[in-house]
Formats: C-alpha cells, sequence, structure tokens
C-alpha cells in the first residue's frame, strides 16, 4: 500500500482474549496510513483480508473501494416465520429447503423499481445466495433475555437469517472501477467524477443487495409454507457519509443506537441478535456482523474433511441440524472450526458498552449450495456403478 506519514487513530474494541492474527493488526497499521483516513474501529471479529483488515469501520475524507471490494452492500437479514418451531420437521424441512433457489418469485421488474433500480438490473439473480460464507439458515431460540421478548422476539418461533451481497453486479462494479483506475490504493476524491460514478454505483449495488436478501427469504419461506416478518436488515460491506468524511464498513455491521442486529456464528454454533447502544457513536457506529474467519480457506483443507465420513459429519451439528451444501470444497473451508467463537465476540462488545445481547440462536439448516434438481434425477438414474465413480468423483 502506498501509505501517509501519519497514521489515524486505531481504536480497538476487543479484549486480549480475542483471537486476532499478527497479519490483520499488520493490514489495520497500513490502512491507517492510507491518505485520508481520519479513524479506524477495530473488532473481535477481526481478520486479514485481500486489500485490508477486514472487521473495521474506517472513516475518510476520501472514498477507497479497494476496502469496500466487490461484494458491495453485502450484509444480514433476519426474519421472523409465522411457522411454530413445535411443528417443525427438520429432515422434511430440509427436503424442502434443498429446493430453495428454484422457488418461483415472479417477476421481479416491479421490485427493482420499487428500490430504485432499474427494472432489468441483474433481474435472472436476484433471490440467490452465492458462494463464499454466504447462506440463508433456519434457525431456533436457544436462550432469550428479557429485553428480547419485550423487542418482539419469541422463544417459541423459528428464523431465517440470510447472509448474501450483490452477487456479479457488484463484482462488475469493482472490477471495472479497478481497470480504469490503477492507482486506486490511493483513493479517490468523492468530488470527482470517478469518486461520484462509484458511489452511484455503489448505492445501487446496497439496494440490489438488500433486495436480494428479502427474495432469498421469500423463496425459503415459500418453500417451508410460512409467512415472515423483517426483523433487522444490516449491511456490512458499503460507506455511509457522515459530517466528517465517508465511514467505510469492511466486514463490520453498520448500525445505530436502538437497532437490532445479527451476529453470526457458524452452521455448528450459535449466532446472537442483539441491540446497539448509544455507544456504537464511539465506534463510528460499527459493530462485529458475525464471528470472523480463524483460519484461511486454503488452510481448513488440511484440518477437516479429508474423508467421506468427516465430509458427512461437517454437514451435522449437535442440535440435529442439516447442512444443505453439495459443494465437497465449500464444505471444508466453511466448518465451522473455521470461525472464532461468536459468543467471545459478543461477550467484547457487551464489555465495551457497543451491544446488549438479546438472544441466541442455533441453527437447525443450514442452506448454502445445492445440486441442480435435473442433475440429482439424471444422477439417480444412472447405474450403480457409474453413479458410485472413482474417488476422484466421491460425493459426501
Amino acid at each position: 500500500m502506498t501509505s501517509a506519514s501519519h497514521p489515524a487513530v486505531i481504536n480497538r474494541f476487543f479484549s486480549g482474549g480475542a483471537w486476532i492474527e499478527g497479519a490483520a493488526l499488520d493490514q489495520l497499521d497500513e490502512m491507517s496510513r492510507l491518505p485520508g483516513v481520519l479513524e479506524i474501529a477495530a473488532f473481535p471479529d477481526l481478520h486479514p483480508g485481500k486489500y485490508g483488515a477486514t472487521g473495521v469501520a474506517l472513516l475518510s475524507s476520501r472514498l477507497h473501494p479497494l476496502l469496500i471490494g466487490n461484494d458491495i452492500g453485502c450484509g444480514m437479514s433476519l426474519f421472523a416465520l409465522d411457522l411454530p418451531l413445535r411443528k417443525l420437521k427438520i429432515d422434511k424441512a430440509a427436503e424442502r429447503l434443498r429446493r430453495l433457489e428454484t422457488q418461483e418469485i415472479g417477476d421481479v421488474s416491479e421490485l427493482l423499481v420499487d428500490a430504485g433500480l432499474p427494472a432489468d438490473l441483474a433481474a435472472a439473480a436476484l433471490g440467490t445466495i452465492g458462494g463464499g460464507n454466504h447462506f440463508c439458515e433456519l434457525q431456533a431460540v436457544e436462550a432469550l433475555a428479557d429485553g428480547g421478548a419485550s423487542l418482539g422476539l419469541d422463544n417459541q418461533g423459528l428464523y431465517l437469517l440470510v447472509h448474501s451481497g450483490s452477487r456479479a453486479f457488484g463484482a462488475a462494479v469493482f472490477s471495472e472501477m479497478v481497470a480504469a483506475h490503477p492507482g486506486l490504493v490511493a483513493g479517490l476524491d468523492a468530488g470527482s467524477e470517478a469518486g461520484a460514478a462509484w458511489l452511484s454505483g455503489h448505492d445501487r449495488c446496497v439496494a440490489w443487495a438488500s433486495l436480494n436478501r428479502r427474495l432469498i427469504a421469500v423463496r425459503a419461506a415459500a418453500a417451508l409454507r410460512a409467512d415472515l416478518r423483517l426483523v433487522a436488515d444490516i449491511p456490512h460491506n458499503l460507506v455511509r457519509r457522515c459530517d466528517r468524511g465517508f465511514v467505510h464498513y469492511k466486514g463490520a455491521a453498520a448500525v445505530a443506537p436502538g437497532e437490532l442486529a445479527p451476529i453470526a456464528g457458524s452452521r455448528a454454533s450459535l449466532s446472537h441478535v442483539v441491540v446497539a447502544t448509544d455507544g456504537v457513536s464511539r465506534s463510528l457506529g460499527g459493530i462485529s456482523h458475525g464471528a470472523g474467519r480463524k483460519y484461511d480457506r486454503a488452510t481448513m483443507h488440511g484440518r477437516v474433511g479429508r474423508n467421506r465420513s468427516e465430509r458427512e459429519q461437517l454437514l451435522r451439528n449437535a442440535w440435529g441440524g442439516i447442512a444443505i451444501c453439495d459443494d465437497r470444497a465449500l464444505v471444508v473451508e466453511e466448518a465451522a472450526s473455521a470461525y472464532k467463537d461468536a459468543g467471545q465476540v459478543v461477550g467484547d462488545l457487551e464489555s465495551e458498552g457497543l451491544i446488549v445481547g438479546l438472544a441466541s440462536l442455533r441453527p437447525l439448516i443450514t442452506f448454502k449450495k445445492a445440486v441442480d434438481e435435473a442433475e440429482v434425477e439424471q444422477r439417480r438414474r444412472k447405474p450403480d456403478h457409474r453413479r458410485e465413480g472413482g474417488r476422484g468423483h466421491e460425493r459426501y
């Protein structure tokens, strides 16, 4: 990175017990020296990223598209279902959710226009989750604080947590900017033509990503034959204007005091619902959005899932929950052990006075990626010796 000589103030909102890699701290220092950077808030899910540490809110007088990256507008949305926990049969629900992305959502043109977007903007991709750490998860309340009940959370209810972003649309906005501006590491003047163009594309990505999460939830609810209600829609990969400049949220949930927000665990650990306090004014309006990675994707391939049996175990959790993921590499890369302890993250944020915990939620069904139904049927019709194949075609 090309950096300024005087580093910005870095405020660390994590304890000595947080798992923080040295590489992430080095990136944090580099980010503090970028042109225009005035202040950084770092959270307990901090971990290394491609263009800078992830798990930060960064205030700058200049725009830094590299810090936001390609999944502009990525976030988490929490929805309450009108389906009670007592009526849930996990195996049956998992079979229905396997067909999540084939559920009809009709003509999305009107929804795009209602969101202030062009009627044909990446319409075919709406309602799709994508890869990486994105998911749609059916959850039940494990523990509920008094404050959670008063804010409408139900310990006998079911919830959908959706994590996704702007898909190929955001990637296109980002790649076009990188190709047009080789010196992007220095950032952009918000008043310049390039700055204005990126902000315009950014704003569209944020709106599109929010709509995408809603339509994923609509599809999941349709598969489960339930209605839904939005509880929280919190982005964590975006820029917001303020009176001092631009706050860049890189893997950090952008919240206001009194706003509810999910903090995701993993498919085999608890997630949390919290409410932001007035203290978030000290953290640039940011908190952690999840546990944060402990080990990178490449490292995970040497740690878990070395054979079919281990991979099958990774698709179940201690609550009898099921993960739907037909990508063998993704099963390994997104194993629960790849992530930090979300409970530790929440504890640190509470100790810093940024949040109050309202509820913990256990994962029941985590949808990440299912193979095409036609492909499944074709595979079922093959003779057994062809379907099983060799080790190169092993499926979990």
